[in-house]
C-alpha cells in the first residue's frame, strides 16, 4: 500500500511563491546540481523532470535546447512552469504532466536520455514508494540514459531543523525517529504539516541499483554547510567562483556526503 501523500500536495498548492524562490535561499545547492548537470547530461535530447514544481530546471533547460518533460503532483507549480515557460517563449519545448512520480503511466514514451528526481524522494517515507519513485524513472530512460536525483541527508538536516523547528527538541522522541528511522511523519516546517524522509549515504546507491542503475557518482550539494548560503551569495562574482571551484573539488569526498543537507545521486542505465 502506497503512503498518502496529500497533505505535501497540499502545502505546495499553497506555498507556491515560496517553492518558486527556493533555490535563491540555496544557492550553493543550485549552482552545485548545475554544475553535476552540465558535466553529466548528454549535450541534446529529452529529458524527463519528475518533481519539476515551477521549474528551476525545467525552464534553464528548455532554454538550452532540451525538449523537456515536466512532472509534478501539484497542478499550483506546474501552472506556474507552464507560465513561465509561455512568457519565455519556450513553451513548445515544454510538456506540463500532473502526476505523481510513484505512477507515471501517462508518459508513454521510453527513449528518454536523462531523467530528473530532485523532490520526490524527500517525501516518500515508504522504502518500497522510492524504489517505486526510481523504477519509474528506469523504466522511461533509453539504454545509456541518466538519472540525476536528490535525497535530504538524515545527519546533515539537523541545521535546517535548528532553523526552522528548534522546539523539536522538546519532545527528543521526534529528533530519535529520524535519528533510527530517517522519519518524521509531522515533522513542521513554517507552521504545516510537512512529511519528510531522510536518508542515509549508505542507502541512496544500493536503492537505485535495485531499480537498475549503474552508480556513477554521489556529491553533497551543499558541501560546506546551508548555514554559508547567505556569505556564498553575498561574494564578488570572481570570488563566488573560486569556491564554487573548491566545493565541487571536495562534494564527492566520502566524508562530505552526510553532511550535506542535499546528497545527489548520479547513474546510467545499462546500455
Amino acid at each position: 500500500m502506497t503512503d498518502d501523500t496529500s497533505e505535501i500536495r497540499e502545502y505546495y498548492n499553497r506555498e507556491v511563491e515560496r517553492e518558486h524562490w527556493r533555490l535563491e535561499r540555496h544557492p550553493i545547492e543550485r549552482d552545485i546540481t548545475w554544475s553535476y548537470l552540465h558535466a553529466y547530461l548528454p549535450p541534446r535530447g529529452l529529458i524527463l523532470d519528475v518533481g519539476a514544481a515551477t521549474g528551476a530546471y525545467t525552464i534553464p533547460l528548455a532554454k538550452l535546447g532540451y525538449y523537456v518533460t515536466a512532472v509534478d503532483f501539484s497542478e499550483s507549480l506546474l501552472n506556474m512552469c507552464l507560465h513561465r515557460a509561455r512568457e519565455e517563449g519556450i513553451d513548445s519545448r515544454i510538456a506540463c504532466i500532473v502526476a505523481d512520480a510513484r505512477d507515471l503511466s501517462a508518459i508513454t514514451r521510453n527513449d528518454y536520455d536523462a531523467a530528473l528526481l530532485m523532490g520526490p524522494l524527500y517525501h516518500l517515507i515508504r522504502e518500497d514508494d522510492r524504489l517505486t519513485a526510481v523504477r519509474e524513472v528506469y523504466n522511461r530512460l533509453k539504454p545509456g540514459g541518466v538519472i540525476v536525483s536528490a535525497s535530504l541527508s538524515r545527519y546533515g538536516i539537523w541545521a535546517d531543523i535548528m532553523n526552522k523547528n528548534p522546539e523539536i527538541l522538546e519532545d527528543p522522541t521526534g529528533a530519535q525517529m529520524i535519528l533510527d528511522e530517517g522519519q518524521d511523519p509531522m515533522f513542521t516546517e513554517w507552521g504545516r504539516v510537512f512529511k519528510a524522509y531522510f536518508a542515509r549515504v549508505r542507502e541512496i546507491a544500493p536503492l537505485h541499483e535495485r531499480a537498475g542503475f549503474r552508480t556513477l557518482v554521489m556529491a553533497g550539494a551543499e558541501p560546506v554547510g546551508i548555514i554559508m548560503n547567505e556569505t556564498y551569495a553575498g561574494l564578488p562574482e570572481k570570488l563566488r567562483i573560486r569556491w564554487l571551484d573548491l566545493m565541487l573539488k571536495i562534494s564527492a569526498e566520502p566524508s562530505i556526503l552526510g553532511a550535506s543537507t542535499h546528497i545527489l545521486y548520479i547513474g546510467k542505465k545499462p546500455a
